[in-house]
């Protein structure tokens, strides 16, 4: 399987080893003098002309969409639309979205395979997910339902399309709904052909097309799917929206501004689930997940939004993109504040809550929206606490004058517990997550499991702090990647930014994401 272009991202040494993953987070669009030029004379004259028409016919969608649901009650909704409302209100929107694209400079959808009827396959799941231009996906699948997120029905015009699409609504605030929409799909997948096939991009979420992330384990036990792979095999790429890179309007500026823009769809053949993968629906999206990957030549990575942020795989542990650690560094600097100072009311071993308010008077801050921003960034408890050695050990991470082995030290400390047998402390299992968590941005149940997996080597269930510290220092990969996120370059004007891509010091180029080979089928 292919990892990507050479020089995606240098190396820290040229030490061997397994080939860093491309992060699929960032898209960088660069153009020479001459593109510019032909963007801005095309931007100035086509451009405007076809966003002008595409919002014309975005808005005529709009009827077709609230006739076909017009008059029918939720429990009506329930159920596949039929009838005159199906055949007049199908064929409408299928047809002014071929225009809407079309006018856009979508000139041509070359289609590849064949698509499975819905007895064959009665979900589709299509990836990469890369921009918001993906939903032309649909048009050469004639128009099946969707999985979106309950927050677009409030979006005018699209709001109306998703009830048209009688689409599938989760919200990523209610853990319940997840289980809702999986019921949901799973009642029409096995309703024997009466619902249409059912579209989902099992990424969740945008990514540069480098490399696929980590596909969400919705896949409905038992059911075959079939993948959908979305290629835009243009010179230029002007529509990759990611976690960081070009916004939508630039997006949908320089794509309007493009000649000529084409989109392949190719149908790969249906996967059946194994036994194994119909019990295990995490096997199940890793496996399509490979498989989807390798028709693409690029990595499967288990890269993924965790919450609102991006996480990417170093060794063993997921990591933050951009740890908050540096957002919040970000916020004090501009407050004026020295972090070097706030750490003696921290008291080894001990937690000690505090509320918002004698934060504020503890970092002496009197802005209140400075105040709730900072405290924003520490977990919270039920009552609205935050321990303050979380606070601690982040101000000491964010005053340079500290070494990389005091800083450690200090984590060791303020987090280890004293054993009930024996003179040494111990760094157990929640420290150690709590910790990573906070220089990191590791996800707790990532950091938990490498606790495990270190432990595994000694005869008790927590670090010392030698062990502890060869971990974070010494280690070849765990101390590259402390030693570069707790040591994060500042501007002239003291602002945090993310190392680049190519610098040695890059996180992502730690980074190695690709999936190990899951089983194969009837392992």
């Amino acid at each position: 399987m292919s990892q990507g272009s050479p020089g995606d991202w240098a190396p820290l040494d040229p030490t061997p080893g397994p080939p860093a993953s491309p992060n699929p987070f960032v898209h960088e669009l660069h153009l020479s003098r001459l593109q510019r030029v032909k963007f801005c004379l095309l931007g100035a004259l086509l451009a405007p002309i076809r966003v002008l028409l595409a919002f014309i016919v975005l808005f005529l969608l709009w009827p077709f969409a609230w006739l076909q649901v017009a008059g029918l009650s939720e429990e009506q909704l329930q159920e596949p639309i039929t009838g005159w409302r199906k055949t007049v209100c199908h064929n409408g929107v299928l047809g002014l979205s071929r225009l809407l694209f079309f006018l856009l400079g979508f000139l041509r959808i070359r289609v590849r395979g064949q698509r499975a009827s819905r007895l064959q396959a009665p979900v589709l799941v299509a990836a990469p997910h890369s921009t918001f231009f993906d939903p032309i996906v649909l048009l050469p699948c004639d128009l099946p339902k969707v999985v979106s997120r309950a927050e677009n029905l409030s979006v005018p015009v699209i709001g109306a399309l998703l009830r048209f699409n009688q689409a599938i609504l989760v919200s990523r605030h209610d853990p319940a709904s997840r289980r809702r929409v999986v019921e949901e799909v799973r009642r029409r997948a096995t309703s024997g052909g009466k619902w249409p096939q059912v579209l989902f991009f099992p990424e969740g979420t945008c990514s540069n097309k480098k490399a696929l992330l980590k596909f969400k384990p919705a896949f409905i036990a038992g059911v075959p799917v079939q993948p959908v792979l979305i290629r835009y095999p243009n010179s230029l790429d002007t529509t990759s929206w990611a976690w960081r890179g070009p916004g939508v309007l630039k997006v949908l500026w320089l794509t309007a501004s493009q000649p000529c823009s084409i989109v392949d769809v190719e149908f790969l053949p249906v996967y059946h689930p194994s036994p194994e993968e119909s019990r295990d629906p995490t096997l199940y999206a890793n496996n399509v997940q490979r498989v989807m990957a390798q028709a693409l030549g690029i990595p499967a990575t288990e890269c993924e939004f965790v919450g609102s942020l991006p996480v990417i795989v170093v060794g063993r542990l997921k990591v933050a993109l951009e740890p908050q650690l540096w957002e919040l560094g970000k916020v004090l600097r501009k407050a004026g504040l020295s972090a070097g100072y706030v750490d003696a009311g921290a008291e080894p071993g001990r937690s000690r809550m505090i509320s918002q308010e004698e934060f504020a008077r503890q970092l002496q801050l009197s802005d209140p929206q400075t105040v709730a921003g900072a405290f924003g960034y520490f977990q919270q408890d039920t009552k609205g606490l935050v321990d303050f050695r979380d606070v601690a050990l982040a101000l000491a991470a964010l005053d340079g004058g500290r070494s990389l082995e005091e800083l450690t030290r200090l984590a060791f400390e303020l987090f280890a517990e004293e054993q009930a047998e024996g003179p040494n402390r111990l760094l157990y299992k929640d420290g150690f997550s709590t910790i990573l968590h906070l220089l990191l941005g590791s996800p707790h149940p990532a950091a938990t499991a490498l606790h495990a997996e270190l432990c595994q080597a000694g005869s008790s269930q927590g670090l010392s702090l030698c062990q502890f510290q060869n971990f974070s220092l010494h280690d070849p990969l765990y101390g590259k990647l402390f030693s570069t996120y707790l040591r994060p370059p500042h501007t002239s004007r003291g602002t945090s930014q993310t190392p680049n891509a190519s610098s040695p010091g890059n996180p992502t180029a730690l980074a190695n994401g690709t999936v190990q080979a899951p089983k194969q089928k009837g392992d």
